[in-house]
C-alpha cells in the first residue's frame, strides 16, 4: 500500500488541485443565484412556483455550461433520465446514431427492437444504428463519415463512461472532437451526451464543449452521496423543454413537480459533489497502482488521465471475480456481512455480480464494484466518499482474494 501510494503521488496532488477549481466554479455558481436557505422548503401537490426547485435548475445550468437544466427527484435512474431525454427529442422515424459503440447494456431496453410491444423507442418507429469502435477503442471516423452522408440522423448518441468495456472513457476534449466532426456533415445533429460517471471529474462538462444535450444521475457524482434520489438534463433550452414535456406534460414541462423534501439534500450534494468525486478518484488511481504492482491489467493505469469514476481490472476468471467483488462488500459500512453472489439483475444481459455496501441504494458514488460474469472477467470498480474507504476496500478485496487461495 505504501509504494502504491508513494508511486501515485503526483497524479493524487494533481487531482486536489483540480477538486479546487471544480469547488470553486459550484460555490460561484450558487453565489451567482443567491442561494438561500428558504430556497430548501419543500413543496407538495403540483409544486407550482416553487423557487427553490427553478434556482436548483438555474444553477446546475451554469456550472455546467448550459443554458438551461431540469433536476428533479422523478427520475428514478440515470437510464430513466437518458430515457426521458431520447424520447423528449425523438419522434417516429427520426434516426438515433450511436457512434461510441453499443451504450451500456441498460440502455438496450430503451432502444428496443421493433414491434417488441415494450414502448421503446424502435417499438415508436424511431430508428437505431451503431458504429462499432475502432481498434484504439475511440469512434471509427470512416465508417461515421459514411453513416452520417448516407442517412443523417437527427441525434447522435455518445457514451462518455467505459460502461461494461475494455476501452478508455472520453475526455471532454475527446467529445469535442466528435461534435466537431458530427456538426462539419450533419450541422443540424443534435449531439446527446450519457455523462453517468464523468461529473467533476475533469475541470469542464461535455455541454461547455459544443454538445447539445446531456443527461446524468444524482445517485452518482452530482448528487454528493446525499441527494436520495433523481437525475438532471441539460443543454439547450429548448431540448431540455422538450425532455421536460417527456418527464410530465406536454405544456406543463418543468414548471410543476413538487419536490418534496428533496431540494435541500440536492443542493448540499452538488455542493459537496467536487470534493467526493476527488476522493474517489484518488482512491482509483491508488487502487490502480496497487494492482500493477501486483501484475494485474488496468483500465486506465495510474498514470492515465481520468475522465470517469470506474477503475477496471481484468482477472484471469470468474472465481477471481467474484472474489474481488464479494471483498468490496466486506469493506463496506453497511451490509458489510452479506455475500453478494451473480444474479439475473433486470436490464443486463448477462449474470452481474454487484458489491453496494451504500447509504444510498445503488448509489455508486459510494464505494461499489459490479461485474457481468462473461469473458474476459472485468470487474468494475467505483466511487469512495473517502480515500481512506477505498483503500480499506481495496485491502478487502485482496485478502478475500487470498484467503480463497486465488493469489
Amino acid at each position: 500500500m505504501e509504494e502504491a501510494e508513494a508511486i501515485a503521488e503526483p497524479k493524487l496532488k494533481l487531482l486536489d488541485k483540480r477538486v479546487d477549481r471544480n469547488q470553486w466554479k459550484v460555490i460561484g455558481a450558487f453565489q451567482k443565484h443567491k442561494v438561500s436557505d428558504y430556497h430548501f422548503a419543500g413543496s407538495t401537490g403540483y409544486g407550482y412556483n416553487d423557487r427553490g426547485r427553478e434556482v436548483l435548475d438555474l444553477v446546475y445550468a451554469d456550472v455546467f455550461g448550459a443554458e438551461a437544466g431540469l433536476v428533479r427527484p422523478h427520475f428514478v435512474s440515470g437510464t430513466h433520465t437518458i430515457g426521458t431525454a431520447l424520447f423528449g427529442i425523438l419522434r417516429p422515424g427520426d434516426l438515433l446514431l450511436y457512434i461510441t459503440g453499443k451504450p451500456y447494456d441498460t440502455l438496450h431496453k430503451v432502444i428496443g427492437k421493433p414491434g417488441d410491444g415494450t414502448g421503446s423507442l424502435q417499438d415508436w418507429g424511431v430508428r437505431y444504428d451503431e458504429v462499432a469502435l475502432a481498434d484504439d477503442g475511440l469512434p471509427d471516423w470512416e465508417r461515421v463519415r459514411d453513416k452520417l452522408l448516407t442517412d443523417p440522423p437527427k441525434v447522435i448518441g455518445i457514451q462518455r463512461s467505459r460502461g461494461y468495456d475494455w476501452r478508455p472513457s472520453y475526455t471532454v476534449d475527446q467529445i469535442a472532437r466528435m461534435v466537431e466532426f458530427v456538426k462539419r456533415i450533419v450541422p443540424n445533429a443534435i449531439v446527446f451526451v450519457d455523462n453517468c460517471y464523468g461529473e467533476f471529474t475533469e475541470e469542464t462538462e461535455p455541454t461547455e464543449a459544443g454538445v447539445d444535450l446531456m443527461a446524468g444521475s444524482l445517485i452518482k457524482n452530482p448528487g454528493g452521496g446525499i441527494a436520495p434520489t433523481g437525475g438532471y438534463i441539460v443543454g439547450k433550452r429548448e431540448l431540455v423543454e422538450l425532455a421536460a414535456y417527456r418527464l410530465t406534460a406536454p405544456g406543463i414541462g418543468g414548471e410543476v413537480g413538487a419536490m418534496l423534501g428533496t431540494t435541500r439534500d440536492i443542493f448540499q450534494g452538488l455542493f459537496l459533489a467536487p470534493h467526493l468525486v476527488g476522493q474517489a478518484l484518488k482512491g482509483s488511481v491508488f487502487a490502480a497502482a496497487l494492482f500493477e504492482l501486483l501484475g494485474f491489467d488496468t483500465h486506465p493505469r495510474w498514470s492515465d488521465e481520468r475522465t470517469d469514476l470506474i477503475q477496471a481490472i481484468r482477472f484471469t476468471g470468474s472465481e477471481h471475480l467474484i472474489a474481488f467483488v464479494q471483498g468490496i462488500q466486506k469493506a463496506a459500512a453497511v451490509d458489510s456481512h452479506v455475500v453478494p453472489e451473480p444474479w439475473d439483475m433486470p436490464g443486463y444481459e448477462h449474470p452481474v455480480i454487484m458489491a453496494a455496501g451504500t447509504f444510498i441504494q445503488g448509489g455508486s458514488l459510494e464505494l461499489s464494484a459490479d461485474a457481468p460474469i462473461r469473458f474476459p472477467h472485468i470487474a468494475y470498480m467505483q466511487g469512495g466518499l473517502t480515500y481512506a474507504h477505498v483503500k480499506w476496500g481495496v485491502v478487502m478485496a485482496l485478502t478475500n482474494m487470498m484467503e480463497k487461495g486465488l493469489l
